[in-house]
């Protein structure tokens, strides 16, 4: 069981979870009663929909990656050592048709979106992932698309929904592009052509710099945008704005495998900092 937990990636999808929670009760329905939020049938359905196509999204990931894993990532190779390869498509196969299904029994455009949501995980594991930032764009395309089916299932958007998107793009940008530095050694053996390989680390981290730059310019914005919530803008100053600036000390310092796998660890540190700051919204 604790191979399975690691092949469909339990902690990540629990967080995935969490912020579509986050978007529906404060975003979308800050005044609906939590209660009546929270017993609606429609909203665990789309839970249970993104649920199984990220999970499958892992899996063909890890599919597609086991020679590459072998390299990188050996202590946490999963499909060909714990689960082997023809469980591994039935598993992503039936996963991504319970994701589909239930999108299109809450509505046409939920369906329509989890169908490209599983046609892009799997050209993103089967060669995406090998191109010049193609790879990385596609993840985090993915990763506002989580935020944004929430409005697309309950047929209502604002700009704060938006705003959370665009702050989901960039920081899930960042650390694709970290993870890509992490994994070079491995990467570079099997002919993928990523950020790191093609521009070397100096060239990589000044494309990092440029988008902590509008990291820091899209999180100023939103403090400006929020002027009139005192406590809104000190939570993102001194939880998301001050530890970016020591993230981007670190990614000066940076030059080890050991460093970026830091480095990825506190980027999503500070996405979930970011997301949680929702709960002023309520």
């Amino acid at each position: 069981m604790k191979k399975v937990f690691s092949l469909i990636r339990l902690p990540n999808l629990v967080i995935i979870a969490f912020c579509q929670v986050l978007v529906q009760v404060c975003l979308l329905q800050p005044q609906v009663p939590l209660l009546t939020t929270l017993q609606d049938q429609h909203f665990y359905l789309l839970l249970l929909a993104t649920f199984c196509v990220a999970a499958a999204g892992y899996i063909i990931n890890d599919y597609y990656d086991i020679k590459i894993d072998a390299i990188n990532k050996p202590k946490r190779l999963v499909v060909g050592k714990g689960v082997n390869r023809r469980q591994a498509m039935v598993a992503h196969l039936l996963l991504s048709a319970i994701g589909v299904i239930v999108g299109f029994t809450l509505s046409w455009a939920v369906g329509f979106i989890n169908i490209g949501a599983v046609l892009l995980l799997w050209g993103y594991s089967a060669q995406l992932k090998k191109m010049l930032l193609l790879g990385n764009i596609t993840i985090a395309f993915l990763s506002a698309t989580m935020l944004l089916v929430v409005s697309v299932n309950v047929g209502t958007d604002n700009k704060a929904i938006w705003a959370y998107a665009l702050f989901s793009f960039i920081i899930s940008l960042i650390r694709e592009i970290i993870k890509d530095m992490e994994d070079v050694k491995g990467d570079a053996t099997f002919g993928c052509r990523t950020l790191p390989i093609v521009a070397g680390i100096p060239g990589t981290k000044w494309v990092l710099y440029g988008l902590m730059l509008v990291f820091f310019a899209t999180v100023v914005s939103a403090i400006i945008y929020r002027n009139h919530d005192l406590f809104f803008g000190l939570y993102m100053v001194v939880l998301v704005l001050v530890p970016a600036l020591f993230f981007l000390k670190y990614i000066i310092r940076a030059d080890r495998k050991k460093d970026f796998a830091r480095l990825s660890n506190w980027c999503k540190g500070i996405m979930l900092l970011g997301i949680l700051s929702m709960l002023f919204f309520r």
